[in-house]
């Protein structure tokens, strides 16, 4: 397959405009995540950390959150993160999928 170079510089455009937009620009467009959503459910997300049951996850430990975990993309209200494709999730929740920042 050859790649003209008309396409070429029309994908290559689109490749570096989306790449200058931050993780907060396109987690403005992209849906809240529900708590009773399928993903959510199954890890465990919570909207807000201190609603986790800790007896439940018990890896849980208070002052995790979205918004110090290392998958977490996103500003100080709401963010994209890898595991919930699609969605956003708060700063301020919580899922099993937790990691530390470094």
């Amino acid at each position: 397959m050859s790649l003209s170079r008309r396409a070429f510089i029309k994908d290559g455009a689109i490749l570096v405009a989306a790449a200058g937009v931050p993780a907060a620009g396109w987690a403005q467009t992209v849906p809240l995540l529900s708590e009773s959503a399928a993903t959510a459910l199954a890890l465990g997300y919570k909207a807000q950390a201190s609603n986790v049951d800790a007896k439940k996850y018990t890896r849980y430990a208070a002052g995790q959150s979205c918004s110090n975990c290392a998958l977490y993309m996103g500003g100080a209200s709401a963010g994209l993160c890898p595991i919930f494709t699609g969605f956003t999730v708060e700063a301020q929740g919580w899922c099993s999928s937790y990691t530390r920042k470094p």
